[in-house]
């Protein structure tokens, strides 16, 4: 994200700092539901749509629960662990001084995920 340089009034396009989502809170909070949803589990192709629902639902319920003025989106991607690459790749248009995405990569032993969250400012 564009380091943003406050109004007159303090704000950053009408939100106070206080208000504004950054990386490294997403990033901890990504982190630490997919590793509630998934754990050491091993993959299962069986299991994957309710990893996925689960991992959705859990980062957007702790994403609403920061009570930010932002919408958010949020992706993931489970695939086993056997050799193949994985690429993924998204693009946004937005204000760059209050909006933005984060992208992390977790993997156990036979998982790798694929989590994204979007916010966008109210």
């Amino acid at each position: 994200m564009v380091a943003a340089v406050p109004d007159e009034d303090g704000l950053i396009s009408g939100l106070s700092e206080d208000q504004l989502v950054t990386v490294d809170e997403i990033d901890t909070l990504i982190k630490e539901e997919i590793k509630k949803v998934v754990g050491e589990s091993a993959f299962m192709h069986t299991k994957v749509n309710q990893w996925t629902s689960n991992a959705v639902e859990g980062c957007l319920k702790r994403l609403a629960a920061l009570n930010k003025p932002f919408k958010f989106v949020c992706t993931v991607n489970f695939v086993q662990k056997a050799g193949a690459g994985m690429h993924t790749a998204s693009t946004a248009l937005w204000d760059s001084k209050v909006d933005g995405k984060h992208t992390v990569q977790w993997e156990n032993n036979t998982i790798q995920c694929i989590t994204t969250v979007y916010w966008l400012a109210i």
